[in-house]
C-alpha cells in the first residue's frame, strides 16, 4: 500500500503484471527499461502497444509503485520501490497460504544471518 490505501486489486492486471515484470528483471540485473519491459510482456500478452505500456508505467510511478529515471538521452529506466515490493510480497503469500505452501523469504546477506 503505497499510499497508505492502495490494495493488490485496486490496481489493473496489466498493471500488477508490470510490476512482476519490473522485478524479474531487475532480479536477473537486466536494466528494466521501456522495451524490455515490453518484450517481456508480449510473451504473455502478445503485441502491447507504447500507448498502453506508457501510460501505466507512469501511473505506477504517480502511485510510488516505480520510479523512473533517464539510462540515456533516450530512455527511461523503471525500477519499483520498497512499496511495489511489499505488495508483491504480501501477494505471494497469500496465493502460497491459499494453495498450502510455506514461504520463507531468501537470505540476502551472504547468509551471515
Amino acid at each position: 500500500m503505497a499510499d497508505g490505501g492502495t490494495t493488490w486489486t485496486d490496481l489493473s492486471a496489466f498493471q500488477r503484471d508490470l510490476l512482476a515484470t519490473i522485478a524479474r528483471l531487475e532480479d536477473s540485473d537486466e536494466p528494466s527499461y521501456g522495451l524490455a519491459i515490453k518484450a517481456a510482456l508480449e510473451t504473455r500478452y502478445g503485441e502491447v502497444n507504447h500507448g498502453r505500456l506508457y501510460p501505466n508505467l507512469d501511473d505506477l510511478v504517480e502511485r510510488d509503485f516505480g520510479e523512473k529515471s533517464e539510462l540515456d538521452r533516450q530512455t527511461n529506466e523503471y525500477t519499483l520501490t520498497e512499496a511495489s515490493y511489499t505488495l508483491l510480497e504480501t501477494r505471494t503469500r497469500q496465493l502460497a497460504a491459499t494453495c498450502g505452501i510455506t514461504t520463507q523469504r531468501p537470505v540476502t546477506d551472504g547468509g551471515d544471518r
